[in-house]
């Protein structure tokens, strides 16, 4: 895909812009926490190096056409709360996957529902895409239910997917059509 040009999208609560450099030490925050990274194919960052490293990810993805992260920021304090991660997307097909990650202080607010929503709007009527698609362990009721109120159905399970921290995990796929997110 061709470069993503910046973008800035609005709920009620939230700005989901572009990561910046500056946003290091927020994203070291949240993902430091195990029990954000619980169900996660990695573990709990102990470096906030890592922060920099995702942030340099994301910009070689904005300009590839590979993936578009976003900066899940409270519009009230201009906190970085969470991150929404379309990517790996394939142009010829118009489809994605979505990643998304949300600090635990905030879970439960229906941050990521709006943020969910906002940007699969974009995500199909700005970027054309027919496919979206998601994979979580199965034992994240939170994530599932999240999916399947914006429509997602579930498509498959692969046991024994991935080993966190030696710890084998499965992964259920979910995927949502255009002709989906139109009906709801």
């Amino acid at each position: 895909m061709p470069e993503i040009a910046p973008v800035t999208l609005q709920t009620e609560r939230l700005t989901l812009r572009f990561l910046h450099a500056s946003d290091t030490q927020a994203l070291y925050t949240i993902h430091s926490d195990p029990a954000v990274m619980r169900y996660f194919s990695g573990t709990a960052w102990t470096d906030p190096a890592q922060g920099d490293a995702v942030i340099a990810r994301a910009l070689d993805g904005y300009s590839d056409g590979s993936s578009m992260e976003l900066a899940l920021v409270l519009r009230e304090t201009g906190k970085l709360i969470g991150t929404m991660k379309p990517h790996a997307f394939h142009a010829q097909n118009r489809r994605c996957e979505i990643g998304y990650a949300l600090a635990s202080a905030h879970w439960g607010q229906g941050y990521l529902s709006e943020a969910m929503r906002v940007t699969l709007d974009y995500l199909f009527k700005e970027m054309n895409m027919n496919r979206i698609e998601a994979d979580i362990d199965p034992r994240n009721l939170a994530s599932a239910k999240l999916l399947e109120r914006m429509g997602f159905q579930k498509e498959g399970y692969m046991p024994e997917r991935w080993i966190v921290n030696g710890e084998i995990c499965d992964t259920v796929f979910y995927g949502l059509l255009r002709r989906g997110w139109e009906s709801i």
